[in-house]
């Protein structure tokens, strides 16, 4: 079971573009002359002002190894997501302001019951708690994706109103009061598995979570992909490209039906981004 209010996309066609452009090393000249278009036209496409035919975005994709029917899909505005659910947990998403867009923190608990473990904290105490559900009042446990502030910030508050947590972060960050969780790391709490994929790319500490339930390993799963993997997109490579290229190939190997929780924008799936995602081909 999943609850889930509507979130924007975090990038549009022109988001895309400049993360592979920067990935690629490419200029919006070197671009445009690579993939006969004009310069002026890359630039306002990564404005937000784009009219490209279907046979420029063959073109710009071919150039920049990207899935051309994604970036299709993105420039019609229509990009296809799936529908959630199935799952044998349920999974709560907590959406905060972030810029035009939003940061989110999710809330996994066994069906039924008012415990749950958090993960990720959003950008702004008081916009996490309006978006709590009223059915959780004791957490069992906090996981930080990675210490941006858009992803801690309502960390100190939540340790407020429900008393010791016990938080767990990547290797190497900077989290108060945080226990550092390494690659392959397992923690049971009640019926549900947390296990941490290190996944530097986007920040050089940076994990991601699967979560299973337990004694239900054909269930389906949740991958809370933090700023790695985003339905339509993938993270800012702020540390180092080719890792973050690296996370994104792995994570696309868990099962297709694998619901994927990103630190920002909608709820997706591995079946979905495999398909239309512009940076998978």
């Amino acid at each position: 079971m999943t609850i889930e209010t509507a979130a924007p996309l975090e990038d549009e066609l022109g988001d895309v573009l400049e993360k592979a452009m920067r990935c690629a090393e490419h200029s919006e000249e070197s671009l445009g002359e690579r993939a006969g278009v004009a310069t002026e036209r890359i630039r306002d496409a990564i404005d937000y002002r784009y009219d490209f035919s279907f046979d420029e975005i063959a073109r710009l994709a071919g150039v920049l190894g990207l899935n051309e029917v994604g970036m299709a899909a993105l420039a019609s505005g229509h990009y296809p997501l799936p529908e959630i659910g199935g799952l044998p947990f349920c999974l709560h998403a907590l959406h905060t302001p972030h810029g035009i867009g939003v940061a989110n923190a999710y809330i996994l608990a066994d069906c039924g019951t008012s415990r749950g473990i958090l993960f990720d904290t959003g950008a702004d105490p008081c916009a996490l708690l309006q978006a709590w559900p009223s059915s959780i009042r004791h957490l069992d446990a906090i996981f930080i994706t990675h210490p941006e502030t858009e992803h801690v910030g309502g960390l100190a508050e939540v340790q407020r109103r429900f008393g010791p947590v016990p938080v767990f972060g990547p290797v190497g960050a900077v989290i108060p009061g945080a226990l550092a969780m390494a690659e392959g790391s397992r923690l049971k709490l009640g019926v549900l598995e947390v296990e941490t994929l290190a996944t530097p790319g986007h920040a050089e500490a940076h994990n991601c979570y699967l979560v299973r339930a337990t004694g239900l390993w054909s269930g389906r799963a949740v991958l809370i992909s933090g700023d790695i993997l985003f339905a339509g997109s993938v993270g800012g490579a702020f540390f180092c490209s080719e890792k973050l290229k690296l996370h994104v190939k792995r994570l696309l190997t868990f099962p297709e039906d694998t619901v994927v929780a990103p630190g920002h924008g909608p709820l997706t799936t591995i079946k979905n981004e495999r398909t239309f995602n512009p940076f998978v081909v």
